[in-house]
């Protein structure tokens, strides 16, 4: 079970490295992504060291048990130690961030000398063991896990700490969502610290309880990719804004398209530029496609306005009001069956003797409010019975003439 995830972990990390890598090379100065490639490097080398395969290599390659084992952990130290000074440099002064981030050096250094020592202690022994909880009966390897989750406990500790303290502060929401998930990330690493050292007091007393890799490997899972994804979705998370305005302008695009025909085909000398009504170009080019379609509909309308009778808007009022709408929809309908009646009438007649000559309605918040307002006008006119309805009665009542002029007094 721990291969496969272990494995995925070393792929998420090596990509988050070369994305912000690529990053780091237009900007050579930034502390923060200096940190930030530090820490995914970190954490790719070492979770690629912990993959079951390639540790048993390195271990056969240098023939030192254990090795791999040691340089998981000190990538485990790494992408901590660069998550913490990464927010150092976000959150304070340079200076300040210089001076606790050569503290954090240090003791981290010192924190992987240490094991590093007991590790080579327990290459000295008679009888092979491993660094892992099942061993932890042996001196030195109780101290190298001790003294391995006392350090990350540490880190992961001031990473959640910090992280959920600046993200409540900040008033960049893809910033705060990062910093909010890389929290949760950490807090999954102290779960990890915390269920390893309960397995190594059971086993230091004598205990044997089953378990502890798989469990080891999850709580790793979900900490990493967590923590992965916090710290770069500053950066891509604003992509996703992006593609929801354009799958929203695209729907509104669409949702058009009936109004658009019905004005084009009455008043096809408006369309200055066919093409921006085919779908290649508007997946081209959505906000010049949805402009041309919302200015023409609105210039259209303002041509049908001869087509229209005065009738129309009161008849479609009444009727919008017996089937129970109000509000926007009501409005929204009885626009749909002004332009649906003035489109009929210019396709197959003339002018009527009393247009409705009124303004169209202007809704509010520019062209995002035209755009809101032309696509529910839309959905009323393509779906709604109560338009036929109002045609049909403007059709079955005669169109009233003209009152003859007064008698001619000499």
């Amino acid at each position: 079970m721990d291969t496969p995830l272990y494995a995925v972990c070393a792929a998420a990390g090596w990509l988050a490295f070369g994305y912000k890598l690529g990053d780091l090379r237009r900007d050579r100065d930034n502390r923060v992504l200096r940190a930030m490639v530090y820490a995914f490097c970190s954490f790719a080398a070492g979770v690629t060291v912990a993959v079951r395969p390639v540790a048993e290599a390195v271990d056969r390659i240098t023939g030192l048990p254990n090795l791999a084992k040691l340089l998981a952990h000190a990538g485990v130290m790494g992408v901590a130690a660069n998550s913490e000074i990464l927010l150092l440099f976000l959150a304070l002064p340079p200076a300040v961030a210089a001076r606790r981030v050569r503290r954090r050096v240090i003791a981290s250094m010192t924190a992987f000398g240490l094991l590093t020592v007991l590790w080579a202690t327990t290459l000295a022994g008679a009888a092979p063991v491993r660094l892992v909880v099942e061993d932890a009966a042996h001196p030195a390897v109780a101290g190298y896990l001790v003294v391995y989750l006392i350090v990350f406990v540490c880190y992961a500790a001031d990473l959640a700490r910090l992280c959920w303290r600046f993200s409540l502060v900040t008033p960049r929401r893809w910033l705060r969502r990062g910093l909010r998930i890389t929290a949760f990330g950490a807090a999954a690493a102290l779960l990890y610290c915390a269920t390893k050292a309960g397995y190594l007091v059971a086993y230091r007393v004598g205990r044997e309880p089953a378990g502890e890799p798989q469990i080891a490997a999850v709580l790793v899972t979900v900490g990493a990719l967590s923590m992965l994804i916090g710290l770069t979705l500053p950066t891509w998370g604003p992509t996703v804004d992006t593609g929801r305005a354009w799958l929203r302008r695209h729907r509104s695009w669409h949702r058009l398209a009936p109004l658009w025909r019905a004005v084009s085909r009455a008043q096809p000398h408006l369309v200055l530029d066919d093409r921006a009504h085919h779908r290649r170009v508007a997946l081209r080019d959505i906000d010049y496609a949805l402009h041309r379609r919302i200015t023409e509909i609105r210039d259209g309308r303002l041509a049908l306005r001869p087509y229209i009778d005065c009738r129309i808007a009161p008849t479609a009022d009444r009727l919008a009001a017996a089937a129970g709408l109000a509000g926007p929809d009501r409005a929204a309908l009885v626009e749909a069956a002004m332009i649906a009646a003035g489109a009929r009438q210019a396709a197959t007649g003339g002018p009527v003797r009393e247009p409705d000559f009124s303004e169209p309605h202007d809704p509010p918040n520019g062209y995002p409010g035209e755009v809101a307002w032309l696509s529910r006008v839309a959905e009323w006119f393509s779906r709604s019975p109560v338009v036929e309805q109002v045609l049909a009665a403007a059709a079955s009542s005669p169109e009233p003439r003209p009152a003859p002029p007064p008698p001619h007094r000499s």
